[in-house]
């Protein structure tokens, strides 16, 4: 029986890497919103109207119900998450993004059936005491951890749990986009995230949600009283709470007090935890140039696989062979915060990195990507449009001027957007950035694996490739000026702002 136990265990775990893969395939693409609910006459900056205090960290959220975000169709979160704070094991309804603003931490994302490849050595052992050794005590060994920096994007498929932990100096700061009407997604377009431990709280719950305050009033008095039939059930909100502890303990196999644990009663610690001295895992201890290196060798081989794949179904062959193409191989992270790592770079402006499914293929299936920019003191980031996917910016740091217009050429927005607010830009919406005197830098999270924009200033431009007999006609002007039209901003994207520079040198002269 002994021998017979592994075949099945490793068919049943191909099972699931098979049936993950597949899923994952088929998650991609995009419900369509309800009617009418980009019909957005006036956009607003946006800060966090939800916060919780959690014992190692803060954990913020944007109203879900916005209409900006129910255009949209996405959920926005923000945890700042303390040294030695751990962010318990969780998965959501619906595909993630995550930017790390600023600190660095591992995580671990949890794939069904995919091998526990980080195992611990004899020599690990010892940090075991003595009391819990025995011949048949088994060495620890888990799924891959992932490092992640300042400037990382992280990529979390729909129903898959992860865990983060802050094992720097100094805070970690993460803000995550939730795409609610992805087709993975077949709840509805309510943000949930499934807690595997602790007592959380809903994080997206609103101000004035009465089922939610009464649903924990009901906890509490539970706690109290020990109501009948409740005594095997947990009173918190993660997902072990609702089964009884009975049922835990024989699915474990283990004593019904160590089930009851699993429930996290009385826990007040919510969704952030401190950890007591270090946290003790099995992973690889890297420098950062040794982090960077193996992420460079890491993104080749990937982008070797993605040709060779191509160019496989280019010849009408077939490059799928069962096991190499699983999830548990794929890579989930890419840094774009590094300025060297720019796509677009103009030397008085500013610079602007994307990543998207073809530096990071497993945005195929979460049919997201995303884009960082920073704009110098005074640069413009020339009107443009997003062409087949809405943009959700998130300020990073400093300030911009930004204007945004609808289809009927009426101004919806027309602000600043500062450190810590969020702005919803809709699909086709015309938008144009300008830096204060103090810079800009920002993430855009795209609701197209492959996010694309079009610029309607510079030398890339709409404007640039309309011949100039066409815009003279269409604008009523000479054709010298359609010629200055087309042909006087060199620049692509980003350019210094003329109008800024004159504005500041009649300030001079007044003063």
């Amino acid at each position: 029986m002994i021998t017979m136990a592994k075949p099945i265990l490793l068919s049943i775990s191909l099972c699931l890497v098979v049936l993950v893969n597949g899923c994952l395939a088929q998650s991609g693409g995009r419900q369509q919103p309800r009617f009418g609910e980009c019909k957005l006459k006036r956009l607003v900056a946006l800060e966090p109207s939800n916060r919780i205090e959690a014992e190692a960290g803060v954990i913020e959220s944007w109203d879900p119900n916005n209409q900006q975000f129910q255009c949209a169709g996405v959920a926005v979160v923000r945890r700042t998450i303390e040294p030695n704070g751990l962010l318990l094991p969780q998965y959501s309804n619906a595909p993630q993004l995550l930017y790390i603003v600023k600190g660095r931490g591992i995580t671990g994302v949890l794939f069904p059936g995919c091998p526990e490849t980080f195992e611990e050595s004899q020599q690990g052992q010892s940090r075991i005491r003595p009391s819990l050794r025995s011949a048949s005590f088994q060495r620890d060994r888990h799924q891959k951890i992932r490092h992640f920096r300042e400037g990382d994007v992280i990529a979390f498929p729909a129903g898959v749990a992860h865990w983060c932990y802050n094992d720097g100096d100094t805070p970690v700061v993460t803000v995550a986009l939730m795409d609610t009407t992805n087709n993975a997604n077949q709840l509805d377009q309510n943000p949930r995230n499934f807690y595997l431990a602790g007592n959380p709280d809903d994080e997206f719950r609103q101000e004035g949600q009465q089922e939610y305050e009464q649903h924990r009033r009901q906890q509490q008095h539970q706690q109290r009283h020990g109501e009948p039939g409740q005594q095997q059930r947990g009173s918190s909100n993660n997902v072990f709470s609702g089964f009884d502890a009975e049922f835990l303990a024989d699915a474990f196999n283990v004593d019904t007090e160590t089930a009851r644990r699993l429930q996290s009663n009385h826990d007040q610690r919510r969704g952030i935890v401190r950890v007591e001295g270090n946290l003790q895992v099995i992973r690889p201890r890297w420098s950062r140039e040794e982090q960077e290196l193996e992420d460079r060798r890491e993104r080749q081989r990937e982008l070797e696989w993605e040709r060779e794949r191509r160019q496989s179904r280019r010849t009408g062959g077939r490059f799928d062979n069962g096991l190499e193409e699983t999830v548990c191989t794929l890579r989930l992270r890419e840094n774009i915060g590094d300025p060297s790592r720019a796509d677009i770079y103009t030397e008085q402006a500013g610079r602007i990195s994307t990543v998207n499914s073809q530096n990071l293929p497993i945005l195929r299936w979460l049919q997201l990507s995303a884009e960082r920019g920073a704009l110098y003191s005074d640069a413009l980031y020339v009107p443009h449009w997003n062409l087949n996917a809405h943009s959700v910016v998130y300020a990073i740091r400093g300030r911009a001027e930004i204007q945004v217009v609808d289809h009927l050429g009426q101004t919806v927005f027309d602000d600043d957007l500062r450190e810590g607010q969020l702005l919803t830009i809709p699909q086709n919406f015309g938008v144009v950035k300008r830096a204060t005197g103090e810079g800009f830098e920002w993430v855009s999270f795209k609701t197209n694996e492959n996010a694309m924009i079009s610029p309607l200033a510079g030398r890339t431009s709409a404007i640039r490739a309309i011949p100039e007999e066409v815009l003279a006609n269409a604008f009523q002007i000479p054709r010298e000026d359609a010629r200055r039209l087309k042909f006087s901003r060199q620049e692509t994207f980003l350019a210094r702002s003329r109008s800024r520079s004159s504005t500041d040198i009649r300030r001079v002269v007044e003063a």
